[in-house]
């Protein structure tokens, strides 16, 4: 019955996909401005189409939507990880305070460069990342074991270290540094083909590892006892599994900027639309993650064109409120 359910709910959401797919293709930015007709798409997609628009396409339509679909799901992908492991809806990846590292990390490459960097900076922010990814993971160790709580306070604090270093940075420096602030926000209008492609693979293999072991993730939200009497390794499989969460999270980051609450949202939804069973819920999360920074991104780029709003912005419009209900619905709990 489960297979049943697992096959019914992700074609229904795969066709969501690609429906999506074609809409947000087929509308300009502002890198181009051209409106495309569905069946000029599907002319390329068969492979008959003109050099103009499989220059619009392959080159500037399709490396951002690939990056939207698989940052989308990789990130919610990463949340359902982190909410299973800390057993708390409230959970996401940037409570870690991952985003935070990498924001510091493009921005110092910014000032010792003098300018953004398609190729350094990313690389920076990514080395920003898993540093903050490996402290808090050393803060979290208690007599060998890893100490949720202690971690969670870590993570806060070293993202509220780094948030507050990057705002001295900022306000001290010129021009050049300020403008990455857009950047910061979440920003798919530059990320390029191979940049999409390097998250791709990294989101497809994390993510296929993680439904392989999800019903290990189904043992580690009932509780660790539950999971030990069980012979689950509970340590060695938190330990893993944030380590998924914050890999995930760290090459998205680092190549699109910080995009939040996408972690928190989808997961809970999907929990209480499909199911709880994390066989399930995986790859449903990744799907409606996909869906919803697509949509995100398509709004961004038509919502005040021709100019556009960064991402991170869209996501956090959204997902503050739910956030918001998410956490008074927990407390009158």
């Amino acid at each position: 019955m489960k297979l049943k359910k697992l096959i019914l709910y992700n074609f229904i959401l795969l066709l969501s996909l690609f429906s999506l797919f074609l809409i947000s293709i087929s509308i300009g930015g502002s890198e181009t401005g051209v409106k495309m007709e569905i069946g000029r798409i599907l002319n390329f997609l068969k492979g008959q189409s003109d050099e103009i628009d499989r220059v619009v396409i392959l080159h500037l339509r399709f490396p951002r939507i690939l990056t939207s679909i698989f940052s989308g799901g990789g990130l919610a992908v990463a949340g359902a990880i982190l909410q299973a492991i800390i057993r708390n809806p409230l959970a996401e990846p940037y409570i870690l305070g991952i985003s935070s590292g990498s924001a510091f990390g493009a921005v110092v490459s910014i000032l010792l460069l003098g300018s953004f960097s398609f190729a350094l900076t990313p690389i920076s922010a990514l080395v920003g990342s898993l540093f903050v990814t490996a402290l808090v993971y050393l803060l979290g160790r208690r007599r060998g074991l890893i100490d949720i709580n202690t971690m969670l306070l870590s993570g806060i604090m070293i993202g509220a270290f780094f948030s507050a270093s990057i705002l001295i940075i900022v306000t001290l420096s010129n021009e050049s540094v300020k403008n990455v602030i857009f950047w910061l926000l979440g920003n798919l209008a530059n990320v390029n083909l191979w940049q999409s492609i390097l998250i791709m693979v990294v989101v497809l293999i994390f993510s296929l590892l993680t439904f392989i072991y999800s019903n290990r993730l189904n043992l580690i939200a009932m509780g660790d006892e539950i999971a030990t009497q069980l012979g689950v390794d509970a340590e060695v499989t938190k330990r893993s599994a944030y380590f998924v969460a914050s890999i995930l999270t760290a090459v998205i980051v680092s190549n699109t900027g910080i995009i939040g609450f996408v972690g928190l949202v989808v997961p809970h939804i999907c929990r209480r639309v499909f199911a709880v069973d994390y066989r399930i819920l995986v790859p449903t999360s990744f799907f409606v993650g996909a869906i919803t920074l697509l949509f995100a991104d398509t709004l961004a780029r038509i919502i005040l064109y021709p100019n556009e709003l960064p991402v991170g912005a869209i996501t956090a419009l959204f997902g503050a409120p739910f956030f918001i209900y998410l956490l008074r619905k927990q407390t009158l709990s």
